[in-house]
């Protein structure tokens, strides 16, 4: 899947966030609902953000944090799982959990 179509395919599941919108940046997509930046598309994979209540469920699933270089680590930002990428309800429900960050 190309980086376009996966990101299409993200804004798809997400399109329920009231304002949602992408943006280009880090050399993929920043993502936002409204203002409020909480997700990032690169490389093929998504990203959100987390915060002390949210981090326990991606750690406990082995959840990879955003560092597309070694200079570049926002520990902050966990790869979304597959299972979770794959079903829309959970996935709206993590997105909706990011923007309460």
């Amino acid at each position: 899947m190309s980086e376009d179509s996966f990101r299409d395919f993200v804004l798809e599941q997400l399109a329920a966030l009231d304002g949602m919108r992408c943006k280009r940046m880090f050399g993929g997509y920043g993502l936002y609902s409204g203002e409020q930046f909480f997700g990032i598309v690169y490389d093929g994979r998504l990203y959100f953000k987390t915060n002390p209540e949210t981090l326990p469920e991606y750690i406990k699933l082995h959840a990879a944090v955003f560092a597309p270089s070694e200079k570049q680590v926002l520990k902050n930002y966990r790869e979304v799982p597959v299972d979770i990428l794959e079903d829309n309800e959970r996935l709206l429900l993590w997105a909706r959990k990011a923007l309460r960050t």
